[in-house]
């Protein structure tokens, strides 16, 4: 397994949140694929959307604090894009992972102290659930993982069910 950046320029907005997560999923794996012939290829996305409304990484501090008062005692979602594709080849499978999260109620105390102690600046939503220990997180329903980062016991299903056995395979 290699790591791969893909150089590509990500869909901001003007998609539905399921809508945008797959085509930045596609993008990012159509730019690795088209480099690699024959290997499969996963392409992610991940994002926070609490009211219909995605929020991606905070611009700042200020910014992250702002984020989780506003998911403070509230039930937002987190949508991961899959893409998998095998370079050189049609075969593709892409599914969007869905996770509600409740958070527990917030105040500023809370917030500051939590801050204090992850870098928010690099999480979709300012808050990293593998970090967490109960400080925000009230209950998960559905998939920790996708949460986490990528919902890794799906992706393996659908490996499992759209490429092992197939060419390459």
């Amino acid at each position: 397994m290699h790591v791969i950046p893909a150089d590509v320029e990500e869909l901001a907005g003007g998609l539905p949140p399921r809508d945008l997560v797959l085509a930045n999923a596609d993008l990012k794996a159509m730019a690795v694929a088209a480099k690699l012939r024959g290997d499969l290829v996963l392409g992610a996305d991940t994002v926070v959307v609490l009211d219909g409304e995605i929020l991606g990484k905070p611009r700042d501090l200020d910014h992250a604090a702002e984020m989780l008062g506003r998911l403070g005692g509230r039930i937002h979602e987190v949508l991961t894009g899959v893409s998998l594709l095998r370079g050189g080849s049609l075969v593709r499978c892409r599914f969007v992972e869905s996770t509600r999260v409740a958070f527990r109620p917030l105040d500023a105390s809370s917030i500051s102290s939590y801050l204090s102690g992850i870098n928010p600046l690099d999480k979709a939503g300012a808050y990293a659930a593998q970090e967490d220990r109960g400080r925000l997180i009230e209950r998960i329903e559905g998939s920790i993982e996708n949460v986490i980062g990528l919902p890794v016991a799906r992706v393996i299903t659908a490996i499992e069910a759209h490429f092992i056995g197939r060419s390459g395979g």
